[in-house]
Parts: C-alpha cells; structure tokens; sequence
C-alpha cells in the first residue's frame, strides 16, 4: 500500500480516498477486485490463485450476496479500509496478458 501512495499524486490520492469511502463495495466488506466483471480472463485468474485467498474471496463475496438480499450493510468497524483494500487479483490478470501477448506473437498474429 505504501507504494501505491508514494507513486500517486497527493491530489489523485485523495480522490481515490473520497471515491473508495462513498462506494457501496466496502460496506459490504468487499475489496475492488472482488467488483471486477467476469470475463475469460478474471475466471482463469481466479482459478489460479491460492487456495487460501480464493477461499477470502467467496466468504466476502457470499457475505456481500447475503448482506445485500438482507438490505443492511456491516458495522462499520468492519468496512473494507482504504489501506487493506489490495489488488490481490492484478498480478495474474498481468500474467494472463503477458501470456497472451506471447502466445499472439508465437501464432503469428
């Protein structure tokens, strides 16, 4: 996290803090890339991830799934913070596109 404040303007950081704090992912306890649409691509990252962080992402998922059917929010000592919200799921989307990327020039395209 540290890194990603000391490469960001203050002012882009700042926005960042005030988009993350009035969204609706992290009252329901959900991290950015648990919003991300499921394309090929998401579905082969989330396949290769850990068993352990995968197993993170379907208990804040189907905790958001129930929260949102009950039409409540978590306390909000429990909101995903600014700082833990990590981009767990970017160095495989990065891997899958370097992966493509090679596998496009071995084809010839």
């Amino acid at each position: 996290m540290a890194v990603r404040q000391a490469a960001t303007p203050a002012w882009k950081l700042a926005l960042m803090k005030w988009a993350h704090r009035t969204s609706y992912f992290p009252q329901l306890g959900l991290m950015r890339d648990d919003t991300l649409e499921e394309n090929d691509l998401v579905k082969e990252a989330v396949r290769r991830l850990p068993d352990r962080v995968y197993d993170e992402r379907m208990y804040r998922i189907s905790r958001a799934l129930n929260l949102s059917n009950q039409k409540t929010v978590l306390p909000k000592s429990e909101w995903t913070k600014f700082d833990d919200d990590v981009l767990y799921l970017q160095p495989y989307l990065e891997e899958l596109r370097k992966e493509h990327k090679e596998r496009a020039l071995w084809n010839g395209q």
